[in-house]
């Protein structure tokens, strides 16, 4: 039984330290997150004078510091001059409570404003020693013209999917047409075009011969006189043929 009882109050010991340690670490983090009052003051009056400064500022105004050569006047400037337009002008009526949230050396300032058109707010972070290091604006929108962007997200979206399933469609249709080009191509391949038969030789002339005239009387008649000069009959010879022989005048 002592035994058990020791037991007992080894592990009822064990499970009080780790307690008293965790509870002792949660103390430290929270000193270590929390922030200085006089830092806390400093940092929200900085960051509340440079958006009652930058608010006001023209166009003009605005392009001039953004050549200032400062990266975090750069920055500012670009942040605001991209919200200007979508937010018009400023509320006279206060936008809410500055909050301030800082760790590990840099801290953070959200001061919310109202605009004509939507909220916003301006979200500064400083570092240990106090100075701004950047600025962004935060636009809040309205829950219609969240709805309103959604829907027209949603139309988009919608939108091309319904083109790209067109033109898959039309791409599938012309596919029909592919059998009909491949069979044209192979009869227009099998097919041996004109210009490539050789011509053909051409066929040389013949000369119309006149017919010889019919000599058989003549013949008979040389016939006879051959036989009467050499003193026999025509069964002796025959004539073959008769040519004019061209005998040169004055011989």
């Amino acid at each position: 039984m002592k035994h058990i009882f020791k037991k007992l109050t080894s592990v009822c010991t064990a499970l009080f330290c780790a307690a008293a340690v965790t509870v002792g670490g949660a103390a430290m983090v929270m000193a270590e997150t929390e922030i200085d009052e006089a830092l806390e003051q400093q940092i929200t009056m900085t960051a509340e004078g440079l958006t009652e400064t930058i608010i006001p500022l023209s166009d003009d105004e605005i392009e001039q510091y953004m050549s200032s050569g400062d990266s975090f006047t750069m920055q500012a400037m670009e942040a605001w001059k991209n919200s200007k337009e979508e937010l018009g002008e400023k509320k006279d009526e206060e936008g809410g409570k500055t909050e301030v949230a800082g760790d590990h050396g840099q801290y953070t300032v959200t001061i919310p404003v109202k605009f004509e058109k939507a909220d916003a707010n301006f979200v500064y972070v400083f570092d240990d020693t106090a100075i701004p290091t950047s600025m962004s604006v935060d636009v809040q929108y309205p829950l219609s013209v969240t709805l309103e962007r959604a829907g027209l997200n949603t139309l988009m979206g919608l939108g091309t999917v319904f083109i790209m399933l067109i033109f898959l469609s039309f791409v599938i249709y012309l596919f029909r047409f592919i059998p009909g080009l491949v069979e044209g191509k192979k009869k227009n391949a099998a097919v041996v075009p004109e210009s490539a038969i050789p011509a053909p030789a051409p066929v040389p002339a013949v000369e119309a011969v006149e017919p010889a005239a019919d000599d058989t009387e003549l013949i008979a008649v040389i016939s006879a006189a051959i036989a009467a000069s050499e003193g026999t009959s025509t069964d002796g010879f025959v004539v073959r043929s008769i040519r004019k022989i061209n005998r040169k005048k004055g011989k």
